[in-house]
């Protein structure tokens, strides 16, 4: 499958239902994710007048996050591919008033300014890339020298059960279930330490440092189902199923949950990187 052809899957999938349901669950996802966000937070340098890019920026939380940082004398810059993303995005800068604003583009093609930004941060955007490489050295491009670069991505599914409970336990009903590949596009697809490494240095970054997080989140009960019928590969499939054979799944994947629940909380360890370097 060539490059092309593969950006325009990713775009039709944030611009369609998978967009449209982070911007209906905005404010789960926020809560959920939120300690990660924290990290970059406090990664970013809180001089005054400084500029960060946020790639992959989804309905903008980190972007604002970031942002409030900075003060009024600094900007905060969010791309992403997802058009209802951006545009919730917008409308959450606009009740606000925080200095900062959306881009509606593909990070690895998008013509920015260069050396434009003081920092580059990313909260589980840049595991998308139809090639990681080019994007990454588009980013270097858009960093001015001496910039940093401040990443979180997932470590392998075998270090992040929870996050594939729900295609385990719903495969024998869901036999067309999508497969992840590590060497494709994904949540997944910087799991190898290994080759994050490559990338970036074959895109023009050094100092490169890649330390394993491991962090505690949590989510209510009560939104259990909701994630897990509207997210990953179940959510993706899910619509396109009979009532009973819903049914059946909702129900054999509510019970493979059942050693994270405690009380009215679902919690769980999220194994991710922290990825630093240096433009």
């Amino acid at each position: 499958m060539d490059v092309t052809r593969r950006t325009d899957e990713q775009a039709a999938r944030w611009s369609g239902a998978s967009g449209h349901a982070w911007v209906e669950a905005q404010a789960v996802l926020d809560e959920l994710l939120r300690p990660y966000e924290d990290l970059l937070v406090e990664a970013v340098s809180a001089e005054r007048g400084g500029r960060v890019l946020d790639v992959g920026c989804g309905t903008g939380s980190t972007t604002l996050a970031v942002a409030r940082r900075l003060g009024p004398a600094g900007h905060c810059v969010g791309i992403d591919i997802s058009e209802p993303m951006i545009t919730a995005a917008r409308a959450r800068v606009e009740r606000e008033g925080t200095p900062a604003s959306f881009i509606h583009a593909d990070a690895q093609e998008h013509p920015f300014e260069p050396a434009t930004f003081d920092t580059v941060i990313s909260r589980f955007g840049v595991m998308f890339f139809n090639d990681s490489v080019r994007a990454f050295a588009n980013l270097r491009r858009a960093a001015r020298d001496g910039g940093e670069l401040r990443c979180i991505a997932w470590r392998g599914p075998a270090e992040n059960p929870f996050m594939t409970t729900a295609e385990r336990a719903a495969a024998p009903f869901l036999p067309n279930l999508p497969a992840r590949r590590p060497d494709q596009p994904g949540q997944f697809a910087f799991a190898d330490r290994d080759r994050v490494q490559r990338i970036l240095e074959e895109s023009g970054w050094t100092g490169i440092d890649i330390r394993p997080i491991d962090v505690e989140c949590t989510l209510p009960e009560s939104e259990l189902v909701p994630y897990f019928t509207r997210f990953g590969p179940v959510g993706q499939v899910l619509p396109e199923v009979d009532e009973q054979t819903r049914a059946q799944v909702v129900e054999t994947v509510r019970a493979a949950f059942a050693p994270f629940v405690q009380g009215a909380e679902v919690r769980f360890t999220g194994a991710c990187w922290f990825i630093s370097a240096q433009a």
